[in-house]
């Protein structure tokens, strides 16, 4: 049995999709409690937020184990198999474990660093618990990722990466624009989620002189427009389908919703403008380009840039990254030794009652033994099983934990502690292919 993970997440599917496999509370309960009543699996948790949606499970069999989950989903949802397996990811066995572990660390994250997910995690995996829909695996593993989730944070400086990203992205917007600050400017920000909210506080930080927002939800917008207003910057909401006339007021537009489509296309420029595009799926259509005087920087490349660049960012990312593979080697060994310890436990309980039935045999064949002599044949008998089960039940724990598969030459050396033999020798002297064809015949 192996961790099953079956998501999707805003790098893999639009948000309309994820808005629709969404779950409440009641709902994850349900879902996780009709997936483990499925043959093949197990355990389960679910983590569903408004950019993801990921299954948790321990599974008896890879494919059956998908195919039970994807049933689920499209039951619940109403969502059909074949449009879920265009957006749907799959991670199985140590790749889950680094998957979760990922995402418990804001990794996966579209604000690289960013918090909000770790205690996600929690929640999910609080709420399978009291319900029961956890075991050990999924117990170890959530332990283990929430464990990442904070090395990660109090070791590193990647939670400085989110608000990194736009200081980058504004940076470079000034450097193509030749310019050393905002002061003057007018800048209009699409989206009104962590990452627009960035956006607002960096550009008043930098001296912009006003602030238009436009997001789908006109009072998310409002908000973010207040705390503009609060910060003393000049700020005004517009509705979204009335960007277009926005961008035209603008000198920068910055978006970062997230959108299922397009938020800004060629169509939508009335002359030279500088956009910076923040968003993962992209929002900016790269054909804006071929329009004269337009400018975009898009996160894909400030991701590119920011992890060649030697800076403190990339540094912690870097670290980020080790500390997950570190964790997820610890927890790797951790599972194997827990697998084969049943097969320990079987192997000397096997050695006993094959030890206790060959001294009820001895003890007929040979009725004059004393009981202080039959005692002591017994101790004897015992010491040699121990002797003999000792080294192999010490080497499967370490063979286990420091290795997915042995060959079965290795397995009998290190089971049994035979060694292996040394040779030291120079080719020369090593016989020719027809010599030994010569031997041979």
């Amino acid at each position: 049995m192996s961790v099953l993970v079956v998501g999707m997440s805003h790098r893999s599917a639009p948000v309309a999709l994820l808005e629709r496999l969404s779950m409440d509370e009641t709902v994850q309960h349900d879902t996780a409690a009709s997936l483990v009543k499925q043959p093949s699996l197990t355990e389960a948790m679910i983590i569903s937020t408004c950019n993801r949606l990921e299954v948790y499970t321990v599974a008896t069999a890879f494919h059956s184990g998908v195919e039970d989950v994807l049933g689920v989903l499209a039951e619940v949802s109403g969502v059909s198999e074949a449009e879920l397996r265009g957006y749907l990811y799959v991670r199985y066995a140590d790749a889950a474990a680094e998957h979760m572990f990922t995402v418990a660390a804001g990794l996966d994250s579209m604000v690289v660093g960013e918090q909000q997910i770790i205690g996600q995690v929690r929640a999910a995996y609080v709420d399978a618990a009291e319900r029961g829909t956890v075991g050990p695996t999924l117990h170890s593993l959530a332990q283990t990722a929430l464990h990442t989730g904070k090395r990660v944070h109090s070791e590193t400086t990647i939670d400085d990466s989110g608000a990194s990203m736009v200081t980058f992205a504004l940076d470079e917007a000034r450097r193509i624009l030749n310019i050393e600050d905002f002061q003057g400017r007018t800048a209009l920000v699409l989206g009104a989620g962590a990452m627009s909210s960035l956006a607002a506080t960096h550009l008043g930080r930098q001296g912009i002189d006003r602030l238009i927002i436009a997001n789908r939800t006109r009072s998310r917008a409002e908000r973010v427009a207040e705390h503009a207003r609060e910060a003393g910057v000049a700020a005004e909401v517009v509705d979204f389908n009335a960007r277009a006339g926005a961008i035209s007021r603008a000198d920068i537009t910055v978006s970062a919703t997230a959108s299922d489509d397009f938020t800004i296309t060629p169509e939508d420029l009335s002359g030279p403008t500088m956009l910076v595009d923040l968003s993962l799926p992209r929002d900016i259509d790269d054909a804006v380009t071929e329009r004269e005087g337009v400018h975009l920087v898009n996160i894909e490349s400030l991701h590119d840039s920011l992890r060649d660049a030697d800076s403190e960012d990339s540094r912690a990312l870097v670290k980020a990254e080790t500390i997950v593979r570190e964790e997820v080697d610890t927890f790797s060994s951790e599972q194997r030794v827990r697998e084969v310890a049943p097969a320990v436990t079987r192997l000397r309980r096997t050695a006993n009652e094959v030890q206790e039935q060959e001294l009820e045999r001895l003890r007929a064949r040979l009725p004059e033994l004393s009981e202080e002599e039959f005692g002591q044949v017994a101790r004897t008998v015992k010491r040699i099983v121990d002797k003999l089960l000792h080294t192999p039940t010490v080497k499967i724990k370490e063979l286990a934990a420091t290795s997915e598969t042995v060959s079965v030459e290795t397995a009998i050396e290190e089971l049994f502690g035979l060694g292996r033999s040394s040779v030291a020798v120079d080719a020369q002297r090593l016989p020719r292919p027809e010599e030994l064809n010569a031997k041979e015949k």
